[in-house]
């Protein structure tokens, strides 16, 4: 028997979260089984556990949690055996397929990645999903020429989790960064984290009023979207480079290709869902190597299975800062 948080859909097609001892006939079959550790709390698991699923969840019963980590029980591939410890992001797991928040997982082969060394289960959670998505920003825009010296990066949401981890490698690599923020309180923690400089949400979060403004950023780590991706891709250099990550403000982009004819701005989607393997490996390999673990402990909230319905309401409203590490054995 292991325990689980499990949601249920009611008559009328609401669910609601309750944990629930299972065995493990009740895993779906795959070729490896995790005695999960840690998971964490990301925006999208929050919609996952809102009554409607967010949009994302197919079939109940079900078992949110995009992202763990943990030890392998068996399995039935040779890429892994038991007692290797692993992490898993991706893969739309914990919404099209049972997730984190329970103490076991059955998952493909294909969707893990060996946990690298110097990384502990823990440590690997609170990067988890947002902090993983982050380094693939970072490695995006040095790869489109980002390098320390060229000007300030900006970082958007930069309380959150994507943002705080994103302050936090840039700020490590040598990189002068500042970071935007709707929350006054949080300039501290930002601060904290390696950012030189605090931008009130309030600063970009307006209609674009003209197509170029004066060149300002070097490169940018976009965790918004909406009108303030629209606003900052008019002020950033020529030739930098925008990682765009998430949609907090909107979906829409209300913006001119006037940045990217005349400035030659690039925009990068991030996708850290499908993302290959080998660039995986690379990007936990570069966390483990460039995100300061002192930096890291610092932005963690500890959480167990029974808080999670709280903290998945708190996260869509924004009011999460940093990263929430769930102790699923606790």
């Amino acid at each position: 028997m292991f325990k689980a948080l499990v949601m249920d859909q009611n008559e009328d097609g609401l669910a609601s979260a309750s944990i629930k001892d299972l065995t493990l006939d009740d895993l779906p079959h795959a070729e490896v089984t995790v005695a999960v550790e840690y998971s964490t709390v990301n925006y999208k698991d929050g919609l996952c556990l809102s009554a409607k699923g967010g949009g994302l969840v197919r079939k109940y019963p079900h078992i949110p949690g995009i992202d763990f980590a943990g030890t392998v029980e068996t399995s039935e591939d040779e890429r892994y055996k038991p007692g290797d410890k692993v992490v898993l992001t991706g893969w739309r797991m914990g919404e099209a397929h049972w997730g984190g928040y329970g103490q076991k997982a059955r998952v493909n082969a294909d969707w893990l990645v060996p946990l690298p060394e110097g990384l502990t289960p823990q440590q690997a959670m609170a990067v988890g999903t947002a902090g993983f998505t982050s380094m693939l920003s970072v490695m995006a825009l040095e790869d489109h020429g980002l390098k320390p010296g060229n000007g300030p990066v900006l970082v958007t949401g930069a309380a959150g989790g994507v943002g705080s981890v994103a302050v936090a490698i840039l700020a490590n690599l040598g990189y002068e960064v500042a970071g935007v923020t709707g929350r006054p309180e949080s300039g501290d923690y930002i601060k904290s984290l390696g950012a030189t400089q605090i931008v009130a949400r309030e600063e970009l979060n307006e209609t674009v009023k003209r197509p170029l403004e004066g060149e300002t950023w070097a490169g940018c780590v976009d965790a918004v979207g909406g009108a303030m991706l629209a606003r900052v891709l008019g002020q950033m250099k020529y030739g930098a480079s925008v990682a765009a990550v998430g949609l907090a403000g909107g979906a829409a982009l209300p913006a001119t290709v006037i940045p990217f004819l005349l400035r030659g701005v690039n925009l990068l989607g991030i996708d850290s869902v499908m993302q290959p393997y080998d660039n995986r490996l690379r990007a936990w390999e570069r966390i483990a190597k460039d995100l300061p673990m002192d930096k890291l402990e610092a932005m963690v909230k500890p959480a167990t299975l029974s808080d999670l319905p709280q903290l998945g309401a708190d996260i869509l409203q924004g009011q999460v800062q940093g990263r929430v590490v769930v102790d699923v054995n606790a």
